[in-house]
């Protein structure tokens, strides 16, 4: 398994997997700890693998991926400055169309998780953002170094960034999103995220299987 494969297959249960949630107390590393934790259960337990639980799994992703990430912020962020001249109508349609992307792009990784184990090195909070640093150590002993990057809201820390080997995820977005609009137009980059709706995965495939880096084609 390749190292963006593993990094995927982490992010996709975080997005697809956690049983339900408690309170949401604590700092944010133990609520990102009991998170990840619940998600190494669930894709240990036999009875949820398998392609016969795929439906549930991906109708689990929605509901419990807003209880992780802040969609909409990384949605803003990962449009850059293109997010201020949509109109509302606009902004909500992008946000669900970037969840969707995110859900499909981790969901088909799932399965590659094989217990490698992971280690929580630091957390820094600055007011109302923090950041948790990880590493995960690999069955071979490879270390991948993974950043989350929270936003407090009420009594949640939710996830608006995952940095991977100092690679942002909404940098990257931001990157494939800018050049289309620039190349072509915003509303070709809601044609293209829409056209991939369809498709069984999304513009992080090639990454995924080692082949070079996602593109929005």
């Amino acid at each position: 398994m390749t190292r963006f494969a593993f990094v995927h297959t982490l992010l996709a249960g975080l997005m697809a997997l956690l049983a339900a949630a408690p309170a949401w107390a604590g700092p944010p590393t133990e609520q990102l700890r009991g998170s990840i934790d619940r998600v190494v259960k669930t894709l240990d337990n036999p009875s949820f693998k398998g392609d016969a639980r795929l439906v549930e799994r991906k109708a689990a992703v929605r509901k419990i991926a807003n209880d992780i990430f802040d969609f909409a912020e990384i949605a803003k962020r990962s449009l850059g400055r293109h997010w201020q001249g949509r109109s509302e109508p606009e902004r909500k349609e992008f946000v669900g169309l970037f969840a969707d992307l995110l859900e499909r792009s981790y969901i088909s990784k799932i399965e590659l998780y094989g217990g490698e184990k992971i280690l929580y090195t630091g957390e820094r909070i600055d007011g109302d953002t923090a950041s948790v640093t990880t590493k995960i150590i690999t069955k071979n002993g490879t270390e991948v170094p993974i950043e989350y990057r929270l936003l407090h809201q009420g009594d949640r820390w939710l996830v608006y960034d995952v940095s991977i080997e100092g690679v942002s995820l909404v940098s990257n977005y931001r990157t494939q999103f800018n050049k289309i609009i620039q190349t072509s137009s915003y509303a070709d980059l809601v044609k293209k995220m829409k056209a991939k709706q369809d498709e069984p995965a999304a513009f992080e495939d090639d990454k995924a299987r080692g082949k070079g880096k996602g593109k929005a084609q």
